[in-house]
């Protein structure tokens, strides 16, 4: 992760910078309200929004979606370090695992752990949200990764 960039959550006037890196590398935004762009964490490099990703709640399950690296911060590992921050957000809030939907992710997502699970596999509630019901399309790999909580340990 650069130096210079620092990870942590998103205030209500990130909104439409948010929206902005987001359409700017070609992922959905049409479902995203200023309440769920609040819940996002942002890495910021000065004043500059380079990263985001969100998770949205569904029970004890997570959906992590809107992971989104600036052109010229990628191969920095700012996109794990921003997977992280969202990880360790969930199993602080209790998640017991996170979802994903990825047309062009697979294999980063691989990486950290994360494997390709059927769609009939995820709990109901996640394939009822908008990522699920429409916004991606239905040839995105689904992932899944479960999450050690502290009641775990």
């Amino acid at each position: 992760m650069p130096e210079s960039a620092h990870i942590e959550a998103a205030t209500p006037a990130d909104g439409p910078r948010i929206v902005a890196l987001l359409a700017q590398a070609g992922l959905p935004t049409a479902d995203l309200t200023p309440a769920a762009l609040a819940r996002f964490c942002v890495a910021r490099d000065g004043d500059a929004i380079v990263g985001a990703v969100t998770v949205e709640h569904y029970g004890d399950n997570g959906l992590l979606r809107s992971l989104v690296v600036a052109p010229t911060q990628r191969g920095r590992s700012l996109g794990r370090a921003l997977v992280e921050a969202v990880e360790q957000r969930a199993r602080a809030q209790g998640l017991r695992s996170l979802v994903l939907l990825t047309q062009t992710a697979a294999e980063f997502f691989a990486a950290l752990g994360y494997r390709v699970v059927a769609r009939s596999a995820v709990p109901e509630a996640l394939r009822n949200s908008s990522q699920f019901a429409g916004v991606c399309p239905s040839s995105a790999a689904c992932m899944q990764k479960q999450l050690a909580t502290p009641s775990d340990s």
